[in-house]
């Protein structure tokens, strides 16, 4: 695995989990944040949250521009995501409505949001605590 991986993972406070699931889950988060970028989702913010939280391994918050964009990232990357992982969503919230659609795969929880809701409900901030997550073309 890339040394990106190595730095991304290796103050995890997930002791318990091996070597290779946590390669699993960066891996779940590189192919979301690749298939948002392939829907032209924008403001992507990656932030590790198993120091602070017990609700997840990292957060992933995705800004679209439109209810339909909305709803396109979150295909992208759920059929990303199952074609490469094999994994589906253990939950998913506000597909119908989609002004802030909830994609939970227990390690990684993905948050695509309208403009609006997004600085409405401001969770980078509320989640300010946690590390960003940088990411950049090598390590997508």
């Amino acid at each position: 695995m890339s040394e990106d991986l190595k730095t991304v993972d290796s103050a995890s406070s997930a002791d318990k989990l091996s070597q290779s699931d946590r390669d699993q889950i960066w891996l779940l988060v590189r192919d979301a944040v690749s298939a948002a970028e392939d829907r032209k989702g924008a403001d992507i913010v990656v932030l590790r949250v198993s120091d602070v939280s017990y609700l997840a391994d990292y957060f992933v918050f995705i800004t679209g521009f439109s209810r339909v964009q909305v709803r396109a990232i979150a295909q992208g990357i759920q059929e990303k995501v199952e074609k490469e992982l094999q994994r589906r969503p253990r939950r998913t919230e506000g597909e119908a409505e989609a002004s802030w659609v909830l994609l939970d795969y227990g390690d990684v929880m993905l948050h695509i949001l309208m403009p609006r809701e997004r600085e409405f409900y401001n969770l980078e901030a509320f989640w300010s605590h946690a590390e960003r997550i940088e990411l950049t073309a090598s390590s997508i």
